[in-house]
């Protein structure tokens, strides 16, 4: 089995304001933009964010009464600091409210949360023991 996520689909209340957020906020470019229905961005080699609108999202998947998924975060990795200060003002200025301010973390890097404005929670890092080699191998140590 080819052990990998190819898309990350999540329900949006308002594709507007996630197209405003995801574009000038993280200076993404949509892979696919279909109006009132879903956008699509490419977050890595062969990795892909779906934002899908909530209604189509539950009509198309949900059966009524099914929970949702809930708990999780998404994470943006910069090379310092001085990045996640700079990166979370540009999301605030874009849309975010702010989650969690920027801090030293316990695991030894530096992080803070927003909510883009479908509250979709992203935390901002410098995590100094996270890196990718060439290959793409993700390596976590001290």
């Amino acid at each position: 089995m080819d052990s990998r996520v190819h898309f990350i689909t999540v329900a949006t209340a308002d594709l507007d304001a996630a197209r405003h957020f995801y574009q000038e906020g993280l200076g993404w470019e949509p892979l696919v933009d279909v109006p009132d229905e879903i956008l699509f961005f490419q977050i890595g080699p062969g990795l892909t964010l779906g934002l899908y609108d909530a209604r189509t999202f539950t009509n198309d998947l949900l059966a009524p009464g099914t929970a949702q998924p809930s708990g999780f975060t998404l994470s943006h990795n910069v090379d310092s600091a001085t990045l996640v200060d700079e990166t979370i003002e540009r999301l605030l200025a874009a849309g975010a409210t702010l989650v969690t301010k920027p801090q030293f973390a316990a695991f030894g890097g530096y992080h803070g949360h927003v909510a883009d404005p479908n509250g979709i929670v992203w935390e901002i890092a410098h995590n100094p023991a996270w890196s990718v080699d060439e290959t793409g191998a993700v390596l976590l140590g001290e």
